[in-house]
């Protein structure tokens, strides 16, 4: 939707306008992936609101060969939605930072801008049924790492731009989910590699390669270089993780 997230300046305003697009979408077998908020009402009810003013519009209406993708879902209405009342052809995408934080990351004790995304982080009420979601072993959700690697002088201004990077340690941070959650053996691998390339008609590892994951604790540095001069701050900037990619064959 336009507005709804960064650079979304040119986006779609009234998703009727572009119901020919969607049923030749449906048609050829294009995804129709959405960053599921609307630009009105509370930023943490967003989400919930465009399920009931947009997306049940849409499925009404377009034929059910649209596969569809909401990205990186971040409350437990989307979650209890696709789990329970959408139709097959809607999926989920759910990013790692939305399964490690809540809003407290954000907000309590000062405001901390590389915690500032969107969907804005919800509350832990949210965060732990995307847990569940995410590590039932349901073909219906996925890996979405919504990673957005914004310089840290833009994201430390009085008026800062959203998206968290993870791109650096994603993989790693999800692994920590599915371990506490004690299904890393289970459901780890279908999440990240296959429920996703299914949903998309893809062969799964169509190049063959493999991730070599070891628990081996490491220190993500404070930041990565982005550009002349400038950087990107990543998620856990300093911190320790457990897991950490040892071979990729």
């Amino acid at each position: 939707p336009s507005g709804a997230t960064t650079n979304s300046h040119f986006g779609v305003t009234n998703a009727k306008h572009i119901y020919p697009a969607m049923r030749t979408m449906a048609e050829v077998g294009m995804m129709l992936c959405i960053h599921s908020e609307v630009t009105h009402g509370d930023i943490f009810e967003r989400e919930p609101i465009f399920l009931e003013e947009v997306l049940k519009s849409i499925l009404a209406d377009m034929p059910s060969t649209l596969k569809i993708v909401l990205e990186h879902i971040s409350t437990k209405e989307s979650v209890d939605f696709v789990m329970n009342e959408a139709p097959d052809n809607v999926k989920a995408s759910i990013t790692c930072h939305h399964l490690i934080y809540n809003r407290n990351a954000l907000l309590v004790g000062g405001i901390k801008p590389h915690f500032y995304c969107l969907p804005i982080l919800k509350s832990e009420k949210d965060r732990i049924a995307l847990v569940k979601a995410a590590t039932s072993g349901s073909p219906k959700f996925f890996l979405g790492s919504d990673s957005a690697p914004h310089y840290t002088q833009l994201k430390e201004a009085a008026c800062g731009c959203a998206g968290v990077y993870t791109a650096h340690a994603a993989v790693e941070y999800y692994a920590e989910v599915f371990e506490k959650m004690g299904v890393l053996e289970e459901h780890f691998e279908a999440f990240c590699s296959k429920n996703g390339a299914e949903h998309y008609g893809l062969p799964v590892a169509p190049t063959g390669k493999k991730l070599t994951l070891m628990k081996k604790p490491w220190t993500i540095p404070k930041t990565y270089p982005l550009g002349n001069d400038m950087t990107v701050t990543p998620l856990g900037a300093g911190e320790t993780i457990d897991w950490c990619i040892v071979k990729v064959e």
